[in-house]
């Protein structure tokens, strides 16, 4: 399966303390969007993961997935920017 690599990393602060981590394909970004996500079952979180999966099956381009994992994140106040 294709990990859907991103072409420039998006940093996002995770965990209690809000680490930062660099998010560099869309494998990450599933297992990340799959996890203890902020606003889980948000309409930009569903995208997201729906565009981070279909990105690794080929189905749309890694950027689109990169995209569309940015606007999750933002609507988390979860990017680093």
């Amino acid at each position: 399966m294709n990990q859907g690599w991103f072409s420039r990393p998006v940093s996002v602060s995770v965990g209690i303390a809000g680490a930062t981590r660099h998010i560099l394909n869309a494998q990450q970004a599933v297992e990340l969007l799959a996890g203890h996500w902020r606003d889980a079952g948000s309409l930009q979180h569903s995208s997201a993961l729906r565009a981070c999966r279909r990105a690794m099956s080929g189905d749309v381009s890694a950027e689109i997935a990169r995209d569309a994992f940015v606007g999750a994140a933002r609507e988390a106040h979860v990017l680093v920017e």
